[in-house]
């Protein structure tokens, strides 16, 4: 199996990493936990790689997995900007986009955590 489960069923993790790629796009970096923060690198990779290419496929794919919520006040959204902006500056890298850099352990559980965050 590729991927870690996380402690959720299916759906719940497929919803867990859409909103998290999301907000990873809209704001530039996020804390969470490590093991989020791992999956969520390979999945955002992933999605960089097909902004990256530019096509009408590529986006529908992306648009498949991103939300649509606006980023900015003129009405950008998450999808315009990982493909107008992300993808661009990313054009001349051949992969690792994103840094997973460990942070704290968490005071309530003990939990490791990470920011993601794109590389500059």
């Amino acid at each position: 199996m590729w991927n870690r489960k996380l402690g959720r069923k299916a759906d719940h993790r497929k919803a867990l990493l859409r909103n998290m790629a999301t907000s990873l796009i809209e704001v530039g970096q996020i804390e969470t936990t490590e093991m989020k923060a791992k999956e969520l690198s390979a999945v955002m990779d992933k999605l960089v790689t097909l902004a990256k290419k530019g096509d009408l496929a590529a986006r529908r794919q992306a648009a498949a997995y991103v939300r649509n919520v606006e980023v900015d006040d003129q009405g950008t959204t998450a999808l315009q900007k990982l493909f107008n902006e992300i993808g661009p500056a990313f054009a001349d890298r051949n992969g690792g986009y994103t840094r997973v850099v460990k942070t704290r352990i968490r005071r309530g559980d003990a939990a490791p955590m990470a920011i993601v965050e794109f590389v500059k």
